[in-house]
């Protein structure tokens, strides 16, 4: 399994609220709220850089882009 982070970007886990917009009741203004995490899309790949062959954990944005200049 990858790790939790992009080593090209250094993009990582961030945290973020999952709110919950229901209508009526008491608390018709007060909408729910909990606490979540937003890991980003992270794979183990092996990539050619600067003539080696390097195994990185790299996020799928990263490995679009790199696709993209080769």
């Amino acid at each position: 399994m990858a790790s939790g982070a992009c080593d090209v970007c250094d993009k990582k886990t961030i945290f973020g609220r999952h709110i919950r917009h229901r209508h009526g009741g008491r608390w018709e203004r007060k909408a729910p709220k909990k606490s979540r995490q937003l890991k980003p899309n992270i794979n183990k790949q092996r990539v050619f850089i600067d003539g080696t062959w390097k195994r990185l954990n790299i996020c799928t944005r990263c490995l679009r882009t790199l696709s993209k200049s080769v």
